[in-house]
């Protein structure tokens, strides 16, 4: 994988983004720069930069990212809308759909950045097709999260399925690849967050907050590595954000974070282009028949690569430990008797 990064320095304060990109050092040209930044391959300060952002004049200290090989940045975001056959459907039928959400693809279209290609874009050329209406979302995934996201296809399916997420009722479970060994290896984190809309990120803050909303999640350490644990995590609550920012308040910042880090002088980090968070299982009971269902979704490649790199890494460092398998991971009955689900 490609990820470079560079810091402006005070001799390039003042200069142009899409300049300093096309610099040979960097990516050699304006055509390079402009085709990355309407690719949504260009991030400013952990930001991502569109075209709009070409004309920026870049401050001393500002931090430049190129993702070269980010999921779903191989075709133009204005005017384009990815294929359908990029996108793993997990199940479908009259009344909703499951799909499997590669990395870099957002869940729906963000406000002002409507050309960036979405999961709702794809589904909703599949659904004028057939002449049905927008696709409504059920929940949402973070666009460098990978795993399963639902929509639903008729308001009322829309409106029962919200309220299972709502009540805690649907099951969501994710895979972490986090730093460091959680200790118990099994247990709760339950904090109080609240989300600022300036900073555009969640913050942990004091229970008797007027504003703070509770989170609550379970943990099971799935795979021990030297320096890192593979997690499985269920929601009880999902508050936006809510497993990067609990696993960063315990000191366990998930591998590739941006957003939610701290920085021990101990750590070594790992290089991942994304944070190392998956959608993995979700479950909840069809609005129209009743039955209850269940999906699962394999590790993706880029997270199932870095497993393996990091049990080789283990079994380097200690060549008589015995290889193990993934750890079977338990249910935990929540201490409030809610059910696991909602959303993140």
């Amino acid at each position: 994988m490609t990820d470079r990064r560079w810091t402006a320095s005070p001799d390039l304060a003042g200069v142009r983004l899409d300049k300093f990109l096309a610099d040979p050092a960097r990516l050699g040209s304006r055509s390079q720069a402009a085709r990355a930044l309407e690719r949504g391959k260009v991030f400013l300060n952990d930001v991502e930069a569109g075209p709009d952002a070409a004309a920026h004049r870049l401050t001393a200290g500002d931090s430049v990212r190129v993702w070269l090989d980010r999921p779903g940045s191989a075709r133009r975001r204005t005017g384009r809308t990815p294929g359908e056959g990029e996108l793993s459907i997990v199940f479908e039928d009259d009344a909703l759909v499951v799909v499997n959400k590669p990395a870099g693809l957002l869940a729906v279209p963000l406000p002002g950045r409507e050309a960036a290609p979405s999961v709702e874009d794809v589904l909703l050329a599949r659904l004028r097709a057939r002449g049905k209406r927008r696709p409504l979302v059920v929940h949402r995934i973070d666009r460098d999260t990978s795993g399963l996201v639902a929509f639903a296809f008729r308001p009322e399916a829309h409106a029962h399925l919200k309220e299972q997420f709502r009540r805690h009722e649907a099951l969501r479970v994710y895979l972490a690849i986090v730093y460091g060994h959680p200790s118990p290896e099994a247990g709760d984190w339950e904090d109080t967050l609240t989300w600022d809309d300036g900073a555009m990120i969640q913050k942990e803050t004091h229970p008797r907050d007027p504003r703070g909303k509770a989170a609550l999640c379970h943990y099971v350490v799935r795979q021990a590595f030297r320096e890192t644990s593979l997690l499985e995590v269920t929601l009880v609550t999902g508050r936006r954000n809510q497993i990067r920012l609990q696993a960063r308040i315990r000191g366990h910042m998930l591998v590739g974070e941006r957003r939610y880090v701290y920085g021990p002088e101990s750590l070594r980090p790992i290089a991942f282009p994304r944070q190392a968070l998956h959608a993995h299982r979700l479950g909840f009971v069809h609005p129209s028949t009743g039955r209850q269902l269940s999906f699962e979704a394999p590790l993706p490649a880029d997270m199932a690569e870095l497993v393996s790199e990091l049990q080789r890494d283990a079994r380097s460092s200690n060549p008589t430990a015995v290889p193990g398998g993934l750890k079977e991971g338990r249910r935990h009955a929540s201490r409030s008797g809610r059910k696991p689900g909602d959303r993140q």
